[in-house]
C-alpha cells in the first residue's frame, strides 16, 4: 500500500517511540487518516500507536479535539493555530506522549489566493509541553502527492521530536 522508503521511515518512527517507551496519537484533516494507516500497517504498531482522530469537519475538530471555535472562525481550519489546537487536543484526548496533527487543502479545488492548494500545516505536541507546527507548500501537485508528502513531513516531524 505504502513505498518502502515510508514504511522504513514508519518503523524508524516506532522503534525511537518504544524506546522512550512513548505512545503516539494522530490527529489528521487533509490525510483523513493516512497517518495512522501507515503506522499501523507495521505489525506490532499497537504498542505505540495508542489511537487516531481523523476530524475532516470542523465539527469534528471541535468536538473531538477541543479546538475552539473562535480560532476555526478567526484563521480558518487550514491554519497554524488550528494545527497546533489540534495537536494539543489530541494530547488532551488520549493517553499517549506525543501528538501529530495535519490540516490542508490537498485540492483539486478548495484553494484561494491566501490558501493555495497544496498549503499544509503539520504540528507535533508533547505532553512535556512541546508544540512545533510547521508550514509546507507543496503546490497544486495532485490530491494523491499532497497527501502524501504530508504523512513523510509529518512522519519526519513526529521521529525528530522522540
Amino acid at each position: 500500500m505504502f513505498a518502502d522508503t515510508l514504511l522504513s521511515q514508519a518503523r524508524d518512527l516506532l522503534t525511537a517511540a518504544r524506546q522512550a517507551n512513548a505512545h503516539i496519537v494522530t490527529a489528521e484533516s487533509c490525510t483523513g487518516g493516512l497517518i495512522a494507516a501507515l503506522l499501523t500497517e507495521i505489525p506490532g504498531s499497537s504498542d505505540v500507536v495508542e489511537r487516531g482522530f481523523v476530524t475532516y469537519s470542523n465539527e469534528a475538530k471541535r468536538d473531538l479535539l477541543g479546538v475552539p471555535e473562535e480560532l476555526l472562525r478567526e484563521y480558518g481550519a487550514v491554519s497554524e493555530p488550528v494545527c497546533r489546537a489540534m495537536a494539543q487536543g489530541a494530547l488532551k484526548n488520549a493517553r499517549a506522549e506525543f501528538s501529530v496533527a495535519v490540516t490542508g487543502i490537498a485540492g483539486p479545488g478548495g484553494g484561494s489566493p491566501d490558501k493555495p492548494v497544496g498549503l499544509v500545516y503539520i504540528g507535533a505536541a508533547s505532553l512535556a509541553g512541546n508544540v512545533i507546527v510547521r508550514e509546507y507548500r507543496f503546490g497544486d501537485i495532485g490530491r494523491d502527492r499532497v497527501r502524501l508528502r504530508t504523512v513523510e513531513k509529518a512522519i519526519a516531524l513526529l521521529r525528530a521530536c522522540l
